[in-house]
């Protein structure tokens, strides 16, 4: 902390609670490597160059917006995949902490050895089952409705993916460092396409110019909208915590059975939509506090899957700009939240026949009442 303001994506800081963990984040920035050499292949071309590039700047301490020479990045992602080839076939490591030697999934362990110091371990599983590790510094803890908030900081070890929010052991997580990294690069991509809705948003935060985001503006008060935008992600992820209707042993289900599909993106997606639509959720938390600048980055960073799951949400925002009445987006939460509670239980009921039935007769019943109403081909056997 600094003048009561925490810098992010400058150079790593030397902090007297982590100078005698130098092994233990060897040890776990080793595993997060590895994580990477195996999993690297999930990601589409894009997406992997995308996230290589802000692995590339956090390893070297640069901001969102600070560009590398593209002939040392292409010179980074080369020494990184060769290194990759040596150890993809590697276990991860054991950590050491305390006098203790645990493995690394031990994540009540792990956070216990390491007592007060202001620092927390996380590991789990992200999208299509890729390991994630990460050790980071411990900034604020808070409870909403109920459910336990963690808010990190600096981090001294990750992996590519690097999720800015997530559920560990009944917790909520946000990774401020990887959230401002995805505000930058999601503005970026989406202000091109004009979306009313990021402007409402920008415009809020006076980052507008003449009608054009303003870079310099944008900057410079891309730490308060970080600030004041979390709650977006909180209330997602609270919304996970209290959704019922869409279990994580349905959908792991799916995930373990098909990988990497259709069928694991429309689940997610399912269950994304149903956090968000919950009573005490993310749209619930925007409507009851009138966050109009939430709304609009809701709306912008709606895409994919789950804005075919919530097409209502569009005639809404239209509504409710001609008059400012919130009860347009609750209504059209209501209605969304009901007919994908019943997609959900469909979901749910072909899941349970993973097993019992072939993949292919899985991928046919699949693509019959889930896909095929959304409009999506059908998955293909591998």
């Amino acid at each position: 902390m600094q003048g009561g303001k925490t810098f992010y994506g400058q150079s790593k800081p030397t902090m007297s609670s982590v100078n005698d963990l130098s092994p233990f984040i060897q040890d776990i920035q080793h595993n997060c490597d590895i994580s990477d050499a195996r999993d690297h292949g999930i990601y589409t071309m894009c997406t992997m160059v995308l996230k290589l590039r802000n692995l590339y700047k956090w390893e070297k301490g640069l901001q969102p917006w600070e560009e590398p020479e593209p002939s040392d990045l292409l010179d980074w992602i080369e020494a990184k995949e060769n290194y990759w080839a040596t150890i993809a076939g590697e276990s991860f490591r054991s950590l050491s902490a305390a006098g203790k030697t645990m493995e690394p999934l031990d994540l009540e362990e792990i956070n216990a050895a390491l007592g007060d110091k202001k620092v927390v371990y996380g590991a789990g599983y992200g999208r299509s089952m890729k390991t994630v590790f990460f050790l980071a510094e411990k900034v604020e803890q808070r409870n909403d409705e109920g459910c336990p908030i963690l808010i990190l900081g600096k981090e001294w070890a990750r992996e590519m993916a690097s999720p800015f929010a997530m559920v560990q052991d009944g917790q909520i997580i946000i990774r401020k460092e990887s959230l401002r990294f995805f505000f930058w690069d999601q503005i970026q991509e989406v202000r091109s396409s004009c979306r009313s809705s990021l402007q409402q948003a920008l415009r809020f935060y006076g980052v507008m110019k003449n009608g054009n985001l303003d870079q310099g503006l944008f900057k410079r008060n891309l730490d308060t909208i970080v600030e004041q935008e979390m709650n977006l992600f909180i209330y997602h992820e609270i919304g996970e915590i209290l959704q019922t209707t869409f279990d994580s042993e349905s959908l792991q289900m799916l995930i373990a059975g098909f990988p990497g599909s259709v069928i694991e993106f429309v689940g997610r997606a399912i269950k994304d939509i149903l956090a968000d639509t919950h009573p005490q959720g993310l749209l619930a938390y925007i409507i009851r506090e009138k966050r109009e600048a939430s709304l609009g980055f809701y709306l912008t960073f709606l895409d994919g899957l789950r804005e075919k799951l919530f097409p209502e949400i569009h005639t809404a925002w239209r509504s409710f700009l001609a008059d400012r009445d919130w009860s347009h987006i609750d209504q059209a939460r209501i209605s969304c939240r009901n007919r994908n509670e019943q997609t959900a239980e469909q979901i749910k009921e072909i899941s349970r026949m993973i097993g019992i039935e072939s993949d292919k007769e899985i991928m046919d019943r699949f693509h019959i009442r889930i896909l095929a109403p959304l409009g999506l081909e059908k998955p293909r056997v591998t």
